[in-house]
């Protein structure tokens, strides 16, 4: 028999961790090869892991609710055939007899320790564990990649109890070096310690899950680092709103889904961002990116998180085939039954806050995306027509955040009086939704 190890997988793109949220298997389980043995939580949606191997599980190494590095290991599972990769060498047992003589003496420094970088970079784990333990990180080898620490370092420490001593001053000073470090991961600077936040009596307290640490990091990665502007364009879409409602008994009995106002919107986005390209951009450093494809990037919120499922390829898909995806999309991420790579490769991000009663917001762009159209509420006002007649319209608000490294006010206006020019001309001599 053989025992492998299974490790954290990467699930997306810059996926760098993950919270092991349930074990779906327990010690003892026989699993095969595929079957899934946990669900992970990352870059904001719930995926389950797959076993990569056929065999009985022999230890979960990881509690429900931690974060753990991708590549650091999970579980391991006894398989048939060959020799255990975990039956040490005679060399491997008296280093492990050395090593058990000082427990503590593979991950505390000597007196004559390596030099490591002060800008060094901790996952959430290890910061965790650290400001739980008071332990100073720069006290500590580790055993990871370019010896970076991980959370086993840290939790041989906490076991052997050989966690050096510092005094308070030292103890402050490291304590506001891993706030920055903290911050750093997130790409957020940090200059002193954020300031603790007690609960007082009648106060909820709400743990953090990983969506909304997900949800956190890259708002604050956005914020910081694309310089926001915002337009803002007002639409009449009293034909649209017509043609839909005209229809939409006869769609909703042929199609077996509502055909819904987003979906218009959608396509039209779709449309014009396929003859204005330049805002289907990202910035890339040293060169912004334009992307090729149009895949719309769609917010969809529940009780608790906001997931971004992305529509492929919508400037080639009607507005029937953007509805059914839209529907498709947003019942899968409310059923929890939404794929990791249903949410990648976004290019451009369209959310519909009018379905809230918004009149007007302004988005946080989707990072590394360039812009976010926020689409408000459908509203009757007063609107002054041609020969000064004052008419009931059906308006709507079209908000824009934009990215001004990669966008100019230019480019973002003509973009929207395009959308808008779709949207006004939609009628049923010029418009089919198949």
């Amino acid at each position: 028999m053989a025992i492998e190890k299974m490790t954290m997988p990467q699930l997306g793109e810059s996926v760098t961790e993950g919270t092991i949220e349930k074990w779906l298997v327990s010690p003892g389980d026989h699993v095969n090869k595929y079957d899934p043995i946990a669900e992970v939580n990352t870059d904001k949606v719930n995926a389950e892991v797959p076993s990569s191997f056929t065999g009985v599980m022999k230890d979960l190494l990881v509690k429900e609710g931690e974060t753990l590095e991708v590549g650091e290991e999970i579980c391991t599972i006894e398989v048939e055939g060959g020799e255990s990769s975990e039956k040490p060498s005679d060399s491997e047992n008296e280093s492990k007899d050395e090593k058990q003589s000082s427990p503590s003496s593979a991950n505390v420094k000597s007196d004559q320790p390596k030099e490591k970088s002060s800008n060094a970079r901790y996952s959430p784990a290890v910061l965790r564990l650290s400001q739980e333990h008071d332990i100073d990180l720069m006290q500590v080898n580790g055993s990871g990649k370019e010896g970076r620490i991980t959370r086993k370092d840290l939790q041989k420490l906490i076991d052997s109890g050989g966690i050096p001593q510092k005094n308070e001053s030292e103890v402050r000073e490291r304590k506001e070096q891993q706030t920055a470090s903290k911050s750093s991961e997130s790409t957020i600077p940090a200059k002193t310690a954020q300031p603790a936040i007690s609960a007082s009596p009648g106060d909820i307290e709400i743990p953090v899950t990983g969506v909304r640490k997900a949800i956190a990091a890259n708002m604050l990665k956005s914020k910081h680092e694309a310089p926001h502007a915002w337009t803002m364009m007002e639409v009449d879409v009293t034909n649209l709103v017509s043609f839909r409602d005209a229809m939409k008994a006869d769609f909703k009995t042929k199609e077996g889904f509502n055909l819904t106002y987003f979906a218009f919107f959608v396509k039209a986005i779709a449309q014009a961002l396929k003859e204005f390209p330049q805002m289907n951009s990202m910035w890339a450093g040293d060169k912004i990116i334009q992307k090729k494809d149009i895949n719309i990037s769609i917010a969809v919120a529940t009780e608790d998180a906001l997931f971004v499922p992305v529509i492929k390829h919508a400037d080639e898909k009607t507005i029937k085939g953007i509805g059914r995806e839209i529907n498709e999309l947003a019942q899968k991420v409310r059923a929890g039954k939404l794929k990791s790579e249903e949410m990648q490769g976004g290019t451009f991000t369209v959310n519909n806050t009018g379905s809230f009663g918004s009149v007007q917001s302004m988005g946080i762009i989707n990072h590394p995306q360039a812009a976010i159209l926020q689409v408000e509420s459908i509203v009757k006002r007063p609107v002054v027509m041609d020969h000064g007649m004052i008419g009931v319209r059906d308006m709507v608000n079209l908000c824009l955040s934009l990215d001004h490294r990669v966008l100019d006010g230019l480019i973002c206006g003509r973009f929207l009086q395009r959308v808008k020019q779709i949207l006004e001309n939609i009628s049923d001599e010029n418009t089919s939704v198949y």
